[in-house]
């Protein structure tokens, strides 16, 4: 019993004693003076007057300590982190990554205000005197002296630096000079207003409190490349960051941490709208530092092998990994080809001789296909060159009987001379068709507008005759709606279609001369109807309409027809004839797939 006694009472102290320990070390923690750094942009009073109003808070809600305020600039608020003579920082995002890359910052909180997301609150603006005409964009900053706040400044330098990057003006390269004039940013304006230099870069907001302070008039400046963000109220030349984060240092005490950052989210936005939210994403800072390869990525800028190692590791690694793939496969092929080799030999004489023998038969083949195909086609030929020659006919004896009446002007051997090489061209065109076809070349298919056909296939007509009739063209397509043909085909098939329409009608009374085009959508489909008046056809002629060699005309070969239908045919249309349903004559139609252009 005595032993048990005993034992009880040693846990009993060592519980006594532990409890007194962290008594003692949470007094310690508790009660201690605690240093908030602040990065004073806008000089010390202006900071005083900012931050007095949360240094005042956390006294109030947190009573067993004391908190105190210390204005630092960039360097110094470094050398404070660096030394441990503050336990808080509140800085710029920059500032921040920076600090944290090199000391291990660890944000609590950030900073919010009333109407402004804490993820998109910060921005810069670049500024110009307002009789500046020529600065109106970031792009006009070639060649210009620019003012800043210094190479390091968030919004007073690196957000812009930024955005001139993206609209293709380098800071470091294209700029004139780049002029840091330092804290206060009120320097950088009245820089700008004096004409020291072309433009300033300051925090956004900057210029909308100075007017309001009455130091500046809006119209003594423009905003370059202006922009207006959602719920942000003041002009802007850049994207918007993160709002400024609290941070603790390495040597903050965890428990102190936590009841800070407690404090700060229970607390209610002042009247100046100043409030305290969850930490935001900085990784669209770090992008920013990452592209202009400024603090933690500095060494981006570093040509040596250890820099280029880690700027392209991934690109590195990609590498090494498709080498090692392709010398596996190479080894693995190689083995592949000397098992297979043997095997080839044995097959390769036999299969030699084989293609030997095949090459001769199909030698003899080709050579008599050659000559089928010629032939089949030397009826088409003949028909297809017959119209543009003919219109070359037309036009030289134009000019001649203008020049025997003595009325030939140049205009005239200009038009004369224009549609003779156009047609020649046709010829010729025609010929390599007729080429590519026997070697079986395909058409080229594009988007064709049926309306523009239809309108030089009408100027040629008009060129054509001493009285041409009317040919009306009524176009009912949408305006982006074309077909996917080879135009030179399908305007073929249209020339064909008036020529028998104009012949239909040639011995009948003048009125009964018209030829109407009508193009429309169907569906899916642009339908082209060439309708004529003239006397129409008999049940017995429509039915061998578009049989080879079958004519109506004295002087036709039967071909024109057929040769239209197999080219809509093989364009996956269809070409068809009718008796004109409002009056006298025929209807010839085809339809094409409608292709739509995007708009």
């Amino acid at each position: 019993m005595d032993n048990v006694g005993h034992k009880k009472t040693l846990r009993t102290s060592l519980l006594v004693g532990l409890l007194a320990l962290l008594c003692f070390s949470a007094s310690q923690a508790l009660g201690k003076e605690v240093a908030i750094g602040v990065f004073a942009y806008q000089g010390e009073r202006a900071s005083t007057s900012d931050w007095n109003p949360l240094i005042s808070y956390l006294n109030r809600a947190l009573p067993e300590h004391h908190f105190r305020l210390e204005n630092h600039d960039a360097e110094s608020l470094r050398q404070a982190i660096a030394g441990e003579r503050i336990d808080l920082a509140i800085t710029n995002p920059v500032h921040y990554i920076t600090m944290e890359a090199e000391f291990g910052l660890s944000r609590i909180a950030t900073l919010e205000s009333v109407g402004v997301s804490a993820a998109r609150a910060l921005g810069s603006v670049v500024l110009a005197r307002s009789d500046r005409t020529d600065l109106k964009e970031l792009t006009d900053l070639t060649g210009k002296r620019v003012a800043a706040i210094a190479p390091d400044a968030f919004g007073g330098y690196l957000l812009a630096a930024q955005a001139m990057l993206h609209s293709g003006v380098d800071p470091e390269t294209d700029l004139k000079e780049i002029l840091f004039i330092g804290l206060p940013m009120s320097r950088v304006v009245e820089a700008v207003l004096q004409g020291k230099v072309d433009a300033g870069i300051v925090r956004a907001c900057v210029p909308e409190q100075m007017v309001r302070e009455a130091q500046l008039q809006p119209a003594d400046f423009r905003v370059l490349s202006q922009r207006q963000e959602k719920q942000f109220p003041c002009a802007l030349s850049t994207p918007l960051f993160p709002d400024w984060p609290l941070s603790v240092t390495r040597q903050t005490d965890p428990v102190l941490a936590k009841r800070v950052a407690h404090a700060l989210l229970s607390m209610t936005q002042a009247a100046d709208g100043m409030g305290w939210t969850v930490p935001a994403d900085y990784q669209p800072v770090h992008d920013l530092y990452r592209e202009l390869r400024v603090g933690p990525y500095a060494y981006l800028r570093e040509i040596t092998p250890e820099g280029l190692a880690r700027r392209f590791w991934p690109w590195l690694l990609g590498t090494l990994v498709a080498l090692v793939a392709w010398i596996t496969h190479t080894i693995r092929v190689e083995q592949l080809v000397h098992r297979r080799t043997a095997q080839l030999r044995e097959s390769l004489q036999a299969r030699e001789q084989a293609e030997s023998r095949m090459r001769e038969s199909q030698e003899q083949m080709e050579h008599l296909s050659r000559l089928s195909v010629l032939g089949e086609l030397s009826g088409n030929l003949a028909h297809e060159l017959n119209q543009p020659l003919t219109t070359i006919g037309t036009y030289a004896r134009t000019v001649l009987r203008r020049q025997d009446s003595g009325r030939l002007t140049p205009e005239a051997i200009n038009e004369a001379c224009t549609q003779i090489v156009s047609e020649a061209e046709r010829a010729g065109g025609i010929v390599q068709r007729i080429r590519h076809f026997a070697k079986k070349r395909g058409a080229v298919r594009a988007p064709v507008d049926l309306a523009l056909i239809a309108k030089e296939a009408r100027h040629l007509f008009i060129g054509m005759l001493a009285h041409p009739p009317t040919i009306h063209i009524d176009n009912r397509l949408p305006e982006h709606c074309r077909v996917l043909a080879d135009g030179p085909q399908i305007q073929q098939v249209l020339l064909n279609l008036i020529k028998n329409a104009l012949d239909a009608g040639r011995n009948l009374a003048p009125e009964r001369h018209r030829v109407q085009v009508i193009i429309e959508a169907v569906d899916n489909w642009v339908h082209l109807h060439v309708i004529d008046q003239g006397c129409g056809l008999e049940p017995t002629q429509l039915a061998r309409l578009f049989e080879p060699f079958f004519t109506t005309k004295p002087d036709g070969l039967g071909l024109g027809l057929p040769i239209c239908k197999t080219i809509i045919e093989a364009h996956g249309g269809r070409l068809w004839a009718e008796p004109n349903a409002d009056g006298p004559g025929m209807r010839f139609s085809f339809s094409l797939r409608c292709h739509d252009l995007p708009t």
